[in-house]
């Protein structure tokens, strides 16, 4: 008896699939009248096995190279050298000679030709992109949502929503504490300190949550509803709060030792609170965002006549204008305000997730 035949009994006894699937390598067109008897002997062992036409017919569709092949990594981009992006990008720069945008965002400067063009994007591919470029869907605000901000607090309902309310308020109540906000005059370096700190907290949970979720769809292999998409958006645009707020300041070496201590218990803390109850989390989330609100408006109150006036008359940050489609001549106030309604967002999202099941499917869409 040969090593294939053997092969295929033992296989045939144990398997609970509907097909057999025979390689042309192990198994020609002249052995499949032995593989229909073999089926036959053992199909009252198996169900569903596949039957001596549909053998004939795999091997054929084989033959014939009708079957799933893995991609040519070389016709992959992130897989192409450096040379062959050059070539590409100059194809594309010479495509757009006159007026539209180049690899990178780079406009055509008029009066320019076309090989003066091309050689401009070939040595911009080289360049580090601009920082923002990457991100995911996320709202751009108009004038008027940027001045219809308001600060609101939605009253607890129920033991969870309690809990989750004193958190945020012993916690901030700490922190104003130790970081000596409440003391003195409100200076440059306290709302600076204060900002980074908060938005390197602030990206956490978004963060977090989302991973719980998406280990739990893979461990059950059952869909999410949505939410994690949401979650992910979430936590990169407090993420983006902070590297704009770095435009600003760069912390000290202990300031970045403290975030780190920080941010190892919080993120354990908040997997185990997520695990245990995400409606405490987004609840939690919800009111932390509150507090946001009332942060930034009460830094807009101090640009305006307070201790950081001159704040008015900064300009923006580039990687600002570029996120959230600023003027090019943006202000820091007008970035304030931004995040501010980005915190009002984020504010009603997480009260309304604390208040679906968590099999509920999740309302906003992708960069809503």
């Amino acid at each position: 008896m040969s090593s294939s035949t053997i092969f295929l009994r033992s296989s045939a006894r144990t398997l609970c699939a509907s097909r057999i699937v025979i390689s042309a390598a192990e198994l020609n067109l002249s052995s499949a009248p032995a593989v229909g008897r073999l089926v036959c002997a053992v199909a009252p062992q198996v169900r569903h096995l596949t039957t001596q036409r549909e053998i004939r017919e795999n091997i054929k569709d084989y033959r014939e190279g009708k079957f799933d092949k893995i991609p040519d990594p070389g016709h992959l981009e992130h897989f192409r050298n450096k040379s062959e992006r050059k070539v590409k990008v100059a194809e594309e720069g010479e495509r757009s000679q006159q007026g539209a945008q180049q690899v990178q965002g780079v406009q055509n400067v008029p009066g320019v030709d076309g090989e003066q063009s091309v050689q401009g994007a070939q040595g911009h591919i080289n360049e580090e992109p601009p920082m923002g470029v990457y991100a995911m869907p996320h709202p751009i605000w108009t004038e008027d949502q940027l001045h219809d901000v308001k600060v609101t607090h939605k009253p607890p309902e129920g033991i969870v929503d309690r809990l989750a309310l004193i958190t945020v308020k012993t916690l901030r109540g700490c922190f104003d504490v130790f970081s000596g906000f409440k003391t003195g005059q409100r200076t440059d370096a306290k709302w600076l300190n204060r900002i980074i700190f908060l938005e390197t907290v602030a990206a956490v949970p978004g963060m977090v949550a989302a991973m719980v979720r998406h280990m739990k769809s893979l461990r059950w292999m059952q869909r999410d509803h949505g939410w994690i998409h949401t979650l992910l958006e979430e936590a990169e645009n407090e993420r983006m709060h902070l590297m704009t707020a770095l435009q600003l300041k760069q912390p000290s070496t202990l300031f970045r030792m403290s975030v780190i201590g920080v941010q190892g218990v919080f993120v354990t803390m908040f997997f185990v609170w997520y695990a245990v109850s995400p409606r405490f989390c987004h609840r939690f989330v919800g009111y932390l965002e509150e507090e946001a609100v009332k942060t930034y408006s009460k830094c807009l109150e101090d640009m305006e006549h307070g201790s950081i006036i001159h704040w008015k008359t900064l300009p923006a940050p580039p990687v600002a204008i570029n996120y959230w489609r600023l003027p090019e001549n943006a202000k820091l106030r007008d970035v304030i305000l931004a995040i501010r309604a980005d915190e009002a967002h984020h504010r009603v999202v997480n009260h309304t997730l604390a208040s679906l099941k968590k099999d509920e499917f999740n309302p906003y869409k992708p960069g809503h």
